[in-house]
């Protein structure tokens, strides 16, 4: 998921229209499930964004840390919060692909951010060695590979490309134009992990 980049006088501006009912789909109407929107914006958005709290480190889209530190320092109320970044999920734009997430699950994927944006707090233990789970915490959100159940469209399809173990160890370490580069933020062994399931898995 990769919501809209918004600079700090158009989120706050934002902020206000949501505040006031006056969105494109309206204010959610239920509670959110965090639990189950942390593990969504794990599947569905860590790969495009920055989330501390989420141990999130995409650069395809804003850092929703900063986006959302402007007004929890002026305090507004998190349903406010939530509603905006509901708001962003159901007006998505490229890359961001629309109905990424729906009804209740986008709820709880917005109720998650509005909780954890911007307030420093520590991200989940690192993923061990299981290539599966590494790549599904930090590229199902953008690629597909049938093996992993993902479904993502912002990277090239896996199941087409079928890397070789070199050529995807290398992407993962490097990036390319929009993915970003792996290393230092997972160890050498994850890299070679997730890229061994890739090549071992694509296109099967």
């Amino acid at each position: 998921m990769v919501l809209r980049r918004a600079f700090p006088g158009a989120l706050l501006a934002a902020v206000a229209l949501i505040a006031g009912g006056c969105g494109t789909g309206g204010k959610a109407s239920t509670s959110a499930d965090q639990v189950n929107g942390q593990k969504l914006f794990t599947a569905k958005c860590a790969g495009c964004h920055v989330l501390a709290a989420a141990g999130a480190q995409g650069t395809v889209g804003p850092s929703l840390d900063d986006a959302f530190a402007g007004p929890k320092s002026e305090h507004f109320k998190l349903s406010t919060i939530e509603n905006v970044v509901l708001d962003q999920i159901r007006v998505a734009s490229l890359p961001m692909p629309a109905n990424l997430v729906k009804g209740q699950d986008a709820v709880d994927v917005a109720g998650y951010v509005a909780a954890v944006a911007a307030t420093n707090a520590k991200p989940p233990a690192q993923q061990g060695t299981d290539g599966k789970s590494i790549f599904s915490a930090n590229c199902a959100s953008c690629h597909t590979l049938k093996a992993a159940a993902a479904t993502g469209t912002v990277g090239p399809n896996l199941d087409q490309l079928k890397p070789s173990f070199p050529i995807a160890q290398h992407q993962v370490e490097a990036g390319g134009t929009i993915m970003p580069a792996f290393k230092g933020k997972l160890t050498q062994p994850q890299i070679d992990a997730v890229a061994k399931f890739v090549a071992d898995s694509a296109g099967k």
